[in-house]
């Protein structure tokens, strides 16, 4: 006796084009951010429920199908850091039970990269933990923004795409039309990051800072290499937590002589005291981005944020058509 199954319906959905699999998710770090990429890729942030516990614990679903396709999940670690932390691997987890092709994490601000050696004993390497945690959860891609290191690109066993914010800010400092600028790094440890970012700003001349960290969170100034006397003044660096380091570097740049002082960073941590230290008036400006969402209380006359929205936008969109992401940057 033979037998044939039927079933009641046919499938009616098509395999997925190259095309129409990426899908965008955000965890609830920075939404407007993940929001405006979405708008430059000319999507939707796709559905997802959030929500929390009695106890606090957190819960994540999906609320489409991603069989099959690639998954760009936004979250910057930024403060609370644990929970935003925690909340990225819970999506990353999601996705991958829910059968996606590929999950990509996009970080625009990665926490713990501070601790990214050993500078005594008994220490741990939280950066290097904090990448075997999203390995292991499952992403099979990261797309970070300014690491506070570049050796943190090797403390991942999957490949990395690492994009700049100092493309949109040296494109804000050239409308300004400044002139005599010189562009300083606030200490040695930032003077491959400063001297890029001179090269890009027509090449304009580099001085250093040099300092002695007495413990963390605080910096002692000592010296300064270069001329500034007389000239406009651009701090670069990759974040500001309590703007100790950046504050006193202006102090020193206008006792030797700076006419103006502006302060550059990528990621705004803001923490106290921060935002009275930067707007006592030793800065004629200071000038981040949108990695990380700045709350009203943060924010001062002197502060401008820029969107690097589309620069993650467009860095996503080469990631999916496999397609070079450092040529936007040379």
């Amino acid at each position: 006796m033979s037998y044939t199954a039927t079933f009641p319906f046919m499938p009616t959905s098509q395999p997925l084009s190259d095309s129409n699999r990426l899908r965008l998710f955000s965890g609830s770090a920075n939404v407007p951010l993940a929001q405006e990429v979405a708008r430059y890729l000319g999507m939707d942030v796709g559905p997802m429920v959030r929500k929390r516990f009695a106890d606090g614990e957190l819960y994540i679903q999906i609320q489409e199908s991603i069989r099959g396709c690639d998954v760009y999940l936004i979250q910057p670690c930024c403060k609370p850091v644990n929970d935003n932390l925690m909340e990225l691997l819970i999506m990353i987890d999601a996705c991958r039970r829910a059968s996606a092709r590929q999950i990509t994490a996009v970080i625009p601000y990665y926490s713990y990269a501070r601790a990214d050696r050993k500078t005594a004993g008994r220490e741990a390497i939280s950066a290097k933990l904090v990448a075997n945690l999203i390995t292991k959860a499952g992403a099979h891609r990261i797309l970070a923004m300014d690491l506070h290191s570049a050796q943190i690109q090797g403390y991942f066993d999957i490949p990395l795409d690492h994009v700049y914010g100092s493309p949109v800010i040296i494109d804000y400092l050239a409308s300004k039309n400044l002139s005599d600028i010189v562009v300083v790094s606030p200490d040695v440890g930032g003077v491959a990051r400063a001297r890029a970012f001179a090269k890009k700003l027509d090449d304009a001349p580099l001085a250093i800072i040099d300092k002695r960290r007495q413990a963390h969170n605080v910096a002692e100034v000592l010296n300064l290499i270069g001329d500034i006397e007389g000239k406009t003044a651009v701090l670069v660096d990759d974040m500001i937590d309590t703007a100790g380091t950046i504050s006193e570097g202006a102090r020193l740049l206008r006792k030797e002589g700076a006419r103006q002082v502006y302060a550059c960073a990528t990621h705004a941590v803001f923490s106290e005291p921060a935002v009275s230290r930067l707007k006592s008036g030793i800065f004629e400006e200071v000038i981040v981005t949108n990695t990380i969402p700045l709350p009203e209380s943060d924010r001062f006359e002197q502060l401008t944020v820029l969107s690097v929205a589309n620069l993650i936008g467009e860095a996503i969109w080469r990631i999916h058509e496999d397609s070079s992401v450092s040529s936007m940057f040379r």
